[in-house]
């Protein structure tokens, strides 16, 4: 066995020692009509912002919830805007016609606050947790079971079924291909396990009842060096056709010598949005990218979507896990995967790793009604 197969077979992920933990849940119910009467003394048309009486009285249920358990990093989102959550060293939040991208540091970072706007009606609320800490995957199951204990009670204040609440667990890790390269010493071991399995572990149940979803998404920033690679000719409506398609022949190729038929490459501006859905899903909403995935049914295949008119930042590459890519162990045979399949793409390339960064966020989502 050659060594590059010995480490794909390998059931465990070696990640660098600076791998960045994520994780947030969100918990979303529809503002319906019968929601809205119980709570119709808060509304008034008199008022230049009719709804906003109705959202404050809302988040401060939920805020009094969150402190009586000592959660205190929480936000209530009535905007019906897609919540999106990444690390940073500065905390701050910023907001486009689609998305609130909250960016921040779990070991330092504690904020609640609220988005909505008075003057409209939402179609639902959502109530987002964001894990704080320094370890955020070992405490994982924990937070999670904190988290339904404060929906469930925040149902019983505001007289809805639990039914009505879907939850969403968010867990990302996140690290540089290259992080050896450029002086990381240090490595973390990881099964990646699927969340219900972990969280059994540890007595914490999740419904039979619920759909996940395990990916990743690699990040290849367009350099000056990789745009010498093909002939861009500025004055063709789509001159950047040939970069494009250098990349995606690139990214087949190496996906399919490692077994990875599952996947996406995202050269168009859009946000790539991976979700699990009953039906294969790609469509454009917006700024968004949507991909919509059966992980049980049969691999959709490779697909590219790119704007040949527009020079992109960077272009996402995206590996969507099946039943096949997952085992007792978990998915660490997957993710190695990619990494070769990557590390063999960067040498086509000729990208220099103690140079260039390639960002691999390895995402594990689990979502189910109470």
């Amino acid at each position: 066995m050659t060594i590059i197969r010995k480490r794909s077979a390998d059931h465990h992920a070696h990640l660098p020692g600076n791998v960045r933990d994520n994780q947030y849940i969100l918990a979303e119910f529809s503002l319906t009509d019968a929601l809205f009467q119980q709570f119709s003394g808060k509304y008034s048309e008199l008022k230049p912002q009719p709804y906003y009486d109705l959202y404050q009285c809302l988040a401060d249920v939920f805020f009094k919830l969150t402190d009586e358990v000592a959660l205190d990093n929480c936000q209530f989102i009535a905007n019906d805007k897609l919540a999106r959550v990444r690390y940073s060293q500065e905390m701050h939040q910023w907001q486009t016609n689609q998305q609130i991208l909250f960016y921040y540091s779990p070991e330092k970072h504690h904020l609640k606050k609220s988005f909505f706007d008075g003057s409209k009606r939402a179609r639902k609320i959502c109530l987002l947790f964001l894990a704080t800490g320094n370890d955020i995957r070992v405490n994982a199951a924990s937070f999670h079971h904190k988290v339904s204990q404060v929906v469930e009670q925040f149902c019983q204040k505001i007289n809805i079924a639990t039914s009505d609440i879907r939850l969403r667990d968010h867990q990302h890790i996140t690290y540089d291909l290259f992080a050896k390269q450029k002086g990381c010493t240090t490595s973390q071991v990881h099964q990646l396990r699927e969340i219900n399995k972990r969280y059994a572990s540890q007595n914490v149940t999740i419904p039979s009842q619920h759909s996940a979803l395990n990916y990743a998404v690699v990040t290849l920033n367009i350099t000056n060096e990789l745009l010498k690679k093909v002939e861009i000719d500025s004055h063709s409506t789509d001159p950047y056709n040939p970069l494009y398609t250098y990349l995606t022949d690139s990214f087949t190729k190496v996906a399919k010598q490692y077994n990875l038929n599952n996947g996406a490459l995202i050269a168009n501006g859009l946000v790539p949005i991976v979700r699990y859905s009953i039906h294969d899903i790609v469509s454009r909403v917006g700024e968004l990218q949507m991909l919509g995935y059966n992980p049980e049914q049969s691999p959709c295949g490779l697909v590219s979507k790119w704007n040949a008119a527009e020079l992109t930042d960077n272009v996402q590459l995206i590996f969507v896990a099946t039943p096949e890519n997952n085992n007792e162990h978990g998915f660490g045979r997957f993710l190695n995967q990619i990494e070769q399949a990557i590390t063999l793409m960067a040498e086509e390339l000729a990208i220099e790793p103690s140079k260039e960064e390639i960002v691999v966020r390895f995402h594990q989502h689990l979502a189910y009604h109470f």
